[in-house]
């Protein structure tokens, strides 16, 4: 099998297409060994959940091999651009990346991010240096916003985040994958490895996921699952698959055979 092209982010290269959070494990050896079953090159960590002032080994950090992974610092749980801005500040100070998962919500009750705080920030980072990977809302009109303010990536989400509805408006995605030229990562909403697949038939460059395996009975079984899904989705995609038909289609044809005689109709 012909070996994939690498997902190139700014002057990062994965392997993996996928990309998993750290976030809501019920504990630090579940997290690791679910990493590690997933194949993911690149996680992602919450910066306002980080204390920087304490000791490295009371971190979360501590429990992340960072030669084995690239840490993406999101700043979840920001509602404006300036405290977005100042979280992704604080990450590169602290010497993790200069890669940002840059998310400005709305409210707390959808998590839905807010456009124009969104759009804002976005500009704001991509003047400093960042290699910045917008979340945003299926709506393809931000998502060519996004691009054109300079980001790396653009993030559209498949559905609210944790909510593991999947990809629900795949209409607008197929859209945003049509109008973009930059990698899109699906975002949120991934519950099962078959939403992990459609998003990757659809065209996504990847896709980034937490809650679907967090919360998963089995965390480590699933990042197993979301693995194998990735790598399918991501290959029927470039493999290229058939046209949808309303009437059958045989996969025998006998054009060229000589058919054999009907039976005459049986009188009654």
């Amino acid at each position: 099998m012909p070996d994939d092209t690498p997902l190139i982010l700014g002057k990062h290269s994965f392997k993996s297409r996928l990309i998993v959070g750290t976030g809501k494990y019920p504990d630090f050896d579940t997290m690791e060994r679910a990493l590690e079953a997933s194949g993911a090159e690149m996680v992602t960590v919450a910066v306002r959940r980080i204390d920087l002032s304490k000791p490295a080994e009371e971190s979360i950090l501590s429990h992340i091999d960072t030669k084995r992974y690239t840490i993406l610092p999101n700043t979840a749980g920001c509602y404006t651009a300036e405290d977005a801005i100042r979280a992704s500040r604080l990450a590169r100070e602290a010497g993790w990346s200069d890669l940002v998962k840059l998310e400005v919500l709305g409210d707390e009750k959808t998590l839905l991010p807010d456009p124009v705080e969104t759009l804002k920030a976005t500009e704001q980072l991509v003047k400093e240096g960042f290699t910045v990977l917008t979340y945003t809302s299926d709506d393809p009109i931000m998502a060519r916003r996004l691009e054109q303010a300079g980001a790396t990536s653009v993030m559209p989400a498949g559905s609210p985040i944790g909510s593991g509805q999947g990809v629900l408006n795949p209409s607008n995605m197929a859209i945003i994958l049509e109008t973009l030229s930059v990698p899109v990562i699906v975002d949120a909403g991934v519950g099962s490895a078959s939403d992990v697949a459609i998003a990757f038939e659809l065209g996504a460059a990847g896709v980034l996921l937490n809650t679907g395996i967090a919360h998963a009975r089995d965390p480590v079984r699933m990042a197993h699952a979301m693995r194998h899904a990735a790598t399918a989705g991501r290959h029927s995609y470039l493999a290229g698959r058939i046209p949808r038909r309303l009437y059958a289609n045989a996969s025998s044809p006998i054009e060229g055979v000589i058919a054999p005689a009907r039976p005459a109709p049986t009188r009654r």
